[in-house]
């Protein structure tokens, strides 16, 4: 595993190692002690999800808080998103600021994603299966979102806004500046 730090604290990319022969492939997606070795971050994760949506479906921005706070492990398992996270950590230098990256079944990369970020995806292919590892178990009473255009932020998302797909939870999401007042 090939792990690439980012400019965020703890937000971290990780490229599997693939084998590939003439019968297909295989790669470790995680390893508890190669993950801690590499990063000195050691995450018990207890639950995982997955999801599967077509183009244009954006899903974001989501995190929890308190006690309930989530770290993440994503990873495409087919087709490609873009994925995005926001940094909500006030005390840090990146507070408000966003990453993004392309993760696919292609290229394999996952992101860990430390608690304390808001974290959404936009489908680019036909469809896209996305799966990830939680540290926390999912608690509604603690779910929080982020209003995924607010202008403050200015995410380019790669794709016009006429094409998204969003539930109407996410299209109701609190702007930053609402969101940060209640954290």
């Amino acid at each position: 595993m090939e792990i690439t730090t980012t400019s965020f604290k703890d937000l971290i990319i990780c490229t599997p190692q693939v084998f590939k022969d003439d019968r297909g492939y295989f790669y470790e997606t995680y390893n508890e002690k190669k993950f801690h070795k590499k990063t000195g971050l050691s995450p018990h994760f207890v639950q995982d999800n997955q999801s599967k949506s077509s183009f244009g479906v954006l899903r974001g921005l989501h995190f929890q808080i308190g006690e309930m706070a989530q770290a993440k492990l994503v990873r495409v398992l087919e087709g490609e998103v873009l994925d995005v996270v926001v940094d909500l950590r006030k005390e840090e230098p990146t507070f408000g600021k966003s990453f993004s990256m392309v993760l696919s079944s292609q290229n394999r990369k996952q992101l860990f994603v430390p608690k304390g970020f808001a974290h959404g995806f936009l489908v680019l292919s036909s469809s896209a299966v996305f799966c990830y590892k939680c540290d926390n178990y999912y608690h509604k009473e603690s779910e929080r979102g982020l209003k995924f255009d607010d202008p403050i932020l200015d995410i380019n998302w790669h794709l016009e806004q006429q094409d998204f797909i969003l539930s109407d939870k996410d299209a109701n999401n609190p702007d930053f500046e609402t969101l940060i007042k209640t954290l």
